[in-house]
């Protein structure tokens, strides 16, 4: 059975906004009592005893990682459930999982709190509580008989749905607390003009609600239905709860998604009192659960899902919610925290700091919209203080610094699998220098997946020395750079990947930039990259690309490199560069089956490794004047083969047809290279 309405699928919509926003009007508050009395009524509804339903549900586990977390989550572990769902009036409710499975893509402990096992029934009731009241506890209702006094309301849009039995208008009403101190719920419920019956439930919490300290902001969208031309009752839900860590601030974190649909209403079974004693979400023994008939593989589900997850992201949802509260402060997260843009801002170790420490402090204000970050570092072989200080409001940032940089636009390694390899091994993967600088920046959004960015900045380069000793093997010198005073503007613009779980995706970026040196000199310098992800039956195709030009007078550290790690495995490592550069990497991603292996408090291992056969190409062109690096003799070829362990690390072997060489690596996967 289908609903007769669904408020997210309308055959013709038409909204008509308000002049403008009136906390707590005579028309606002007279909605807001009306809903409160038609939620009372409902309990006594004599023409709804009772329900069974189904109820097909997703809980994903999340990691998003780099700085400014703006890049789409990596999907760490997916549950997929079926459950049977019954009500009894007033507010008898029991939930029974009738089928479970899960995938891990990288081992982890993650187990959910009972009611992250089921939907939400009677839209909360009268009091609110997530985790089984460890995440938010008895958080009054605003559509209840004590929600009245504890909440304001506003009238919001008034959505017209027009079907062929009759017109539907649904009322936005806004709602926010009386004191943001208190424990209350900040966003918008939608009301049926006619009935008063809640519609849909579309909130965030005050940062008081939430008892656990990790937690930075939980996100709700319940959607009704109508059924039978008069019950509203469950039909979608997204629940997302975004957690990161309580004392130190680094671009990590991690997010419970949860979505279901409920369908296969049956009304007024006869349910008796007894069959709701007990918990109220259980399940079937573990041989009925695992024998559920499901219709398509898990991955075939994931894809299947990911999509419309992806679409109706609820940013959306915090969007809303933070016109609603204006400057206030709705994370749960403190305001002031140690910080760091990535675990190698804290520890570190290069050939030329030899083992640096830092340490960072971020404070927040005005809801999270200003930012001001502090960084400090210091090398213990160089001896030179470092830091960085910025503060950031409204997509426009002012940054004063004094970094040690790669002259690479790409990272090639982990950093901090780098700084292991170059303080036991000797190896160091970076060719580096000193700059000390200011920059005006101003970033805006392209859509939901795209932005664009303007920097204005001036610099002074260094040239500096490799001074530290490894604990075995020999670092080489470092490439001295030229020392110079430089003034640039960039625009950059780019396309962030998709998500997570996605059968296809297109991320590319481009930077155009123009720089004039101390000297007059000036010169433009267009650098892009990006990758294509396309499917091919149960395997995936990826094609990975990076390179730029640029024009005469560019300065040696500006000049584009490759060679080696992270471009052609096959040939020395950054042997080619120039003033025009290009590398183009394909591989084709087999999922290979093995066994799964239980490790303790992390699970089981994947049952899906990547196998990843793979060709790159590469070519270099106008070696820059000062540099070591020169011209490709031709197209460089690197023949491959990579394996992926626990969607973490990747073992890498490749052989250049020019070089007649193989070389290995071993590294982390690249989703994780930003935050270490």
């Amino acid at each position: 059975m289908r609903p007769a309405w669904v408020l997210t699928v309308p055959l013709v919509l038409l909204v008509t906004p308000l002049a403008a926003q009136t906390w707590n009007s005579d028309q606002a508050l007279a909605l807001a009592r009306r809903a409160v009395e038609r939620r009372t009524r409902a309990a006594q509804d004599s023409a709804l005893q009772d329900y069974k339903a189904q109820a097909h549900g997703f809980l994903f586990f999340l990691a998003q990682v780099g700085e400014g977390l703006t890049e789409p989550p990596r999907l760490v572990k997916a549950d997929q459930l079926e459950l049977e769902v019954y009500w009894k009036a007033p507010d008898l409710s029991k939930q029974r999982i009738v089928g479970w499975r899960d995938r891990a893509d990288v081992p982890n402990d993650m187990v959910y709190h009972r009611d992250h096992l089921g939907i939400v029934q009677n839209n909360f009731g009268p009091l609110i509580r997530l985790g089984e009241g460890d995440e938010v506890r008895d958080v009054p209702h605003p559509i209840s008989d004590g929600g009245m006094g504890l909440y304001d309301f506003a009238l919001g849009d008034t959505v017209t749905i027009v079907l062929p039995e009759r017109s539907v208008r649904v009322l936005t009403l806004r709602v926010r607390p009386k004191d943001f101190a208190q424990s209350r719920i900040v966003g918008s419920v939608y009301v049926d003009a006619e009935t008063a019956d809640l519609v849909r439930l579309s909130v965030s919490f005050t940062s008081a609600s939430y008892l656990d300290k990790q937690l930075e902001d939980v996100s709700i969208v319940l959607d009704n239905a109508l059924w039978e031309n008069r019950f509203w009752l469950p039909y979608r839900q997204e629940i997302e709860i975004r957690r990161r860590g309580a004392w130190l601030d680094i671009p990590a974190r991690g997010i419970i998604r949860a979505r279901w649909e409920i369908d296969g209403y049956v009304f007024n079974l006869g349910l008796v009192p007894a069959w709701f004693s007990g918990q109220e979400i259980v399940a079937l023994p573990r041989s009925e659960v695992d024998s559920f008939p499901w219709s398509a593989s898990i991955d075939a589900a994931i894809g299947d899902v990911a999509e419309p997850v992806r679409r109706n992201d609820l940013e959306r949802v915090r969007a809303e919610v933070r016109r609603v509260a204006g400057a206030r402060v709705l994370s749960g997260l403190s305001p002031r925290r140690l910080g760091a843009r990535r675990v190698s801002d804290l520890v570190r170790a290069n050939r030329v700091e030899g083992l640096a420490l830092g340490l960072g402090l971020v404070w927040r204000a005005a809801g999270d919209r200003i930012e001001t970050r502090l960084l400090a570092s210091y090398g213990f072989a160089d001896r030179r203080p470092k830091g960085w200080v910025s503060l950031a409001a409204g997509g426009v940032q002012l940054a004063a610094y004094r970094e040690l940089r790669d002259v690479a636009d790409q990272a090639v390694i982990a950093p901090l699998l780098n700084s292991i390899a170059a303080r036991e091994f000797g190896y160091d993967y970076g060719d580096y220098l000193l700059a000390d600088g200011a920059t005006l920046g101003l970033r805006r959004a392209l859509g939901v997946r795209g932005e664009w960015q303007l920097t204005v900045g001036r610099e002074r380069i260094w040239s500096v020395a490799a001074r530290a000793a490894p604990a075995r093997g020999a670092l080489r010198a470092n490439v001295p750079l030229g020392d110079a005073t430089l003034d640039f503007a960039r625009v950059a613009i780019r396309r962030r990947s998709a998500g997570f779980a996605v059968q296809r995706d297109l991320r590319a970026g481009v930077v155009f930039e123009a720089g004039r040196l101390g000297g007059g000199a000036t010169y433009g310098r267009a650098a892009g990259g990006g990758h294509v992800l396309v499917p091919l039956g149960a395997t995936r195709l990826l094609v990975r690309g990076d390179g730029g030009v640029a024009s005469e007078h560019l300065p040696p550290f500006r000049a584009f490199v490759l060679g080696g790690r992270g471009t052609l495995l096959g040939d020395a490592f950054r042997s080619w560069g120039g003033r025009a550069a290009a590398v183009v990497h394909a591989e084709w991603r087999v999922p290979v089956r093995g066994l799964e292996i239980g490790v303790g408090a992390l699970g089981r291992l994947p049952a899906a490794l990547t196998l990843a056969p793979y060709v790159a190409a590469g070519w270099a062109d106008r070696p820059v004047t000062g540099t070591p690096w020169v011209a490709t003799p031709g197209t460089r070829v690197t023949l491959g083969l990579g394996f992926e362990i626990l969607g973490v690390v990747r073992v890498e072997a490749g052989y250049g047809l020019q070089s007649r060489r193989a070389r290995f690596a071993l590294d982390v996967t690249r989703d994780f290279w930003d935050i270490l």
